[in-house]
């Protein structure tokens, strides 16, 4: 039976690369277009959320969100999850309505097709080079000067160790929320690493949860207070983490 089972997340697994750039080449058009000018951005972002949600359901999943807190329209702020599938990318697209710029690993624009547009519209970083997360830093702040969000998983990557329920935060979301005075948005994925973790032969369809917590404020803080926030921000996403 087990092999049964591993037979059918292969295909599964393959159907997701496939039903991925499937639905990107059916966007081209429109993704080539709304790339060519930053201005354009909202209209690619709407199109990103097209694409993340044919993928949600596409891979027999069902989103269930419990928002609480209210992201308002034309408000900046810094987005931050927990990180341990590729689901958490579609999963932070549907959520949000919002147009946000995701800060990611530059490997990922490597990938065929999704790449070219990924390069494209993130900021991408070179975790092991100290002179990329600068550029990083000042990326995001002309594209939350322009109202955009920025959304950043502070885990840094994915940690070897499955075991590993949430690693230890990265400063860069929080230096960048505190320099601007725009909350953070603190976001737990609670089954995410469950139904579709990186491992290829784990995972099944189900109902992908998150919880949007209330907005963490950063009005009155300055650098000194970093640690706190970070530490806030952790504390508030992991004690929704129940596996």
């Amino acid at each position: 039976m087990q092999i049964v089972f591993n037979v059918f997340r292969l295909f599964w697994r393959i159907w997701f690369y496939v039903w991925m750039l499937f639905v990107i080449v059916l966007l081209f058009p429109l993704l080539l277009v709304t790339t060519a000018r930053e201005k354009w951005y909202p209209g690619f972002y709407y199109l990103a959320r097209v694409w993340a949600t044919a993928m949600i359901f596409g891979m027999g999943f069902y989103p269930r969100i419990k928002f609480k807190n209210a992201l308002k329209k034309d408000k900046s702020y810094v987005l931050t999850a927990n990180h341990t599938s590729m689901m958490d990318i579609m999963m932070m697209l549907y959520l949000s309505k919002n147009p946000f710029v995701f800060v990611g690993k530059k490997e990922l624009a490597k990938m065929p097709i999704f790449g070219f547009f990924y390069k494209r519209t993130c900021i991408l970083v070179d975790r092991k080079s100290p002179q990329s997360r600068k550029a990083v830093f000042e990326a995001s702040n002309q594209r939350i000067r322009s109202g955009l969000s920025i959304c950043i998983f502070p885990e840094g990557g994915i940690p070897d160790d499955e075991t590993v329920v949430l690693d230890e935060f990265k400063d860069g979301a929080f230096r960048l929320a505190i320099e601007h005075q725009i909350p953070i948005i603190p976001i737990s994925f609670t089954t995410n690493k469950k139904l579709f973790p990186y491992s290829f032969l784990k995972g099944k369809p189900g109902i992908l949860n998150a919880v949007v917590h209330p907005a963490i404020s950063t009005l009155g803080l300055d650098q000194k207070d970093k640690r706190m926030l970070k530490n806030k921000t952790r504390n508030t996403i992991l004690q929704m983490l129940d596996f």
